[in-house]
């Protein structure tokens, strides 16, 4: 229940914030903290600097850092090749991505397999198409552990500061994660 109204609060907070559209980042960023401030107990991540991915391979070459990233907001799935809730929102996530390619955000999937499954993870990138920034974590779990990530698949929103907007984001199949991208105003 107590997560049933810590997300109408949001979705209520970012529908204030899109009504008055002279509002800047700053003020935005003030109101998902007062949301925040009042649901502590929903989650410790909220309002507070992400802990941080240092070099995961990129798929489409060299390596990527959370650090990387700043300057836009970040959405990120953590998921892996054998898990089968995250390859079904594969479809609802590449609708996402392609709907705000033009926007101030970054859509980072990460592969949480195995360091041996570098092989499955390369082919399903490919042979899926999946667009985003691609990350493969090579066994590294202190990323999923840092937030507490008990299953996948599981979605994470940074604003471009590097804090925490929602550490258990909606699904890109889920329209909440609309109406929380388009209140952003990115």
């Amino acid at each position: 229940m107590k997560k049933i109204v810590y997300v109408l609060a949001i979705v209520l907070a970012f529908t204030s914030c899109k009504k008055e559209e002279e509002k800047k980042p700053e003020a935005i960023e003030e109101e998902i903290k007062t949301v925040n401030d009042r649901s502590e107990e929903t989650s410790l991540f909220i309002g507070k600097a992400a802990p941080k991915f240092n070099d995961y391979e990129n798929y489409a070459g060299g390596n990527t850092s959370l650090d990387d990233l700043k300057g836009k907001y970040v959405y990120i799935d953590l998921w892996a090749t054998w898990c089968g809730p995250c390859k079904a929102e594969i479809p609802a996530l590449k609708r996402v991505e392609k709907a705000y390619h033009d926007k101030n955000i970054a859509f980072v999937s990460i592969s949480l397999d195995s360091a041996n499954a570098y092989e499955a993870w390369k082919a399903m990138v490919k042979e899926k198409e999946l667009t985003g920034i691609q990350l493969y974590a090579k066994g590294d779990q202190k990323f999923a552990r840092d937030f507490k990530v008990s299953t996948i698949p599981r979605f994470i929103l940074i604003d471009p500061n590097g804090n925490v907007v929602n550490d258990n984001a909606p699904r890109p199949s889920d329209k909440k994660l609309i109406e929380i991208f388009d209140a952003l105003n990115m």
